[in-house]
């Protein structure tokens, strides 16, 4: 993956714009409703939605699949149609450059209690429009706020 930041830093500095892919873990609770999986960054401690780096010889949706993993600890089924994009500033060594992100829905199936970035990132279920007040990019916050799920379409499994 790290070849793929290299990549993308890269990209940066040419002006390019930049991508990455993102997951919304959801689950339905007792009534029905939606409930969206925030997680915190490492370094600001801001909500956020599980994303990274596109990677190598994985598609869009895996890579969101494994990123929510990674990030928030969940396992479930990710939808293969994007649920839409977001773009922010991400801010590198030196400099901000534009990040344009693909986001995924992951139905929850599995919340792990211990996870590859546990001790760095909290987690946190709410209702997509608490959520969306708690996020800071625009985008990503009225994508959420607005978040609704496919017909009655099964999901499939990344």
């Amino acid at each position: 993956m790290a070849a793929t930041k290299k990549k993308a830093v890269s990209q940066a500095k040419k002006g390019e714009r930049i991508r990455q892919v993102a997951a919304i873990p959801f689950r339905l609770n007792a009534h029905g409703g939606i409930e969206v999986m925030l997680v915190t960054s490492r370094t600001t401690r801001r909500f956020i939605v599980p994303k990274g780096w596109p990677m190598k010889g994985k598609s869009g949706r895996k890579a969101a699949t494994i990123e929510a993993l990674e990030e928030a600890g969940v396992l479930g089924k990710t939808l293969k149609q994007p649920a839409g994009t977001y773009s922010y500033w991400k801010r590198l060594a030196n400099r901000f450059v534009r990040v344009d992100v693909v986001v995924f829905l992951l139905e929850v199936t599995e919340e792990l209690a211990d996870w590859q970035e546990a001790k760095r990132r909290q987690r946190a279920w709410l209702a997509p429009a608490d959520a969306a007040m708690l996020i800071d990019e625009p985008d990503l916050s009225t994508l959420v706020n607005t978040l609704k799920l496919p017909g009655p379409a099964p999901l499939e499994q990344a």
